[in-house]
């Protein structure tokens, strides 16, 4: 059983990856209104504040994933988040997603949060594996994510529909052999 209870402080050259505050609350309104973020996530428009507010209020507390605050250093904001969840005790793995808000797009902080969180699980838990699903209209990601390692295991086929247009969903893995002989 993984135990992600102790949320870390990751310092990297452009972004910090941290516990969220309340501070981060109307950056991630912000991030999570943005039609882009909707679009690339599937997300829906549709956020009810109360649960929003109780969900990020909460994140700090679980022992069975990891949410982080993505801080650009420069500007000490939030332009996002990374998240370890669904963890699959048998293969020892978990999913992984990254939000980028509008802030902080085309700069590098997006995977440089990636990379600094998987070096963190990597080394600090024993997963032998992290998954991904991406979007195919979103082919920024998917060059990131193969540039950092991951491969294409699969693709779900009209996973999503949006703006009358079905799109298919590529999932991705990483294992830690691969991660660590990059």
């Amino acid at each position: 059983m993984i135990n992600l209870a102790e949320k870390p402080t990751i310092l990297g050259e452009k972004v910090i990856l941290r516990p969220f505050t309340e501070e981060d609350i109307p950056y991630l309104e912000e991030c999570l209104e943005d039609p882009e973020v909707i679009k690339l996530t599937g997300s829906s428009a549709d956020l009810d504040r109360e649960t929003f507010l109780n969900w990020y209020r909460t994140r700090n507390e679980t022992n069975d994933r990891l949410d982080l605050a993505i801080v650009e250093q420069s500007q000490g904001v939030l332009v996002g988040e990374v998240v370890l969840n669904l963890y699959d005790e048998k293969n020892q793995s978990m999913n992984f997603r990254i939000l980028i808000g509008p802030r902080g797009r085309n700069r590098g902080l997006g995977s440089e949060a990636t990379r600094l969180v998987l070096d963190y699980v990597f080394n600090n838990t024993d997963l032998n594996q992290i998954t991904l699903s991406v979007f195919d209209f979103n082919p920024r990601a998917k060059y990131v994510y193969e540039k950092i390692g991951f491969v294409v295991e699969s693709i779900d086929e009209k996973d999503l529909e949006y703006e009358g247009e079905w799109i298919d969903s590529i999932n991705m893995k990483l294992t830690r052999e691969a991660w660590r002989s990059r």
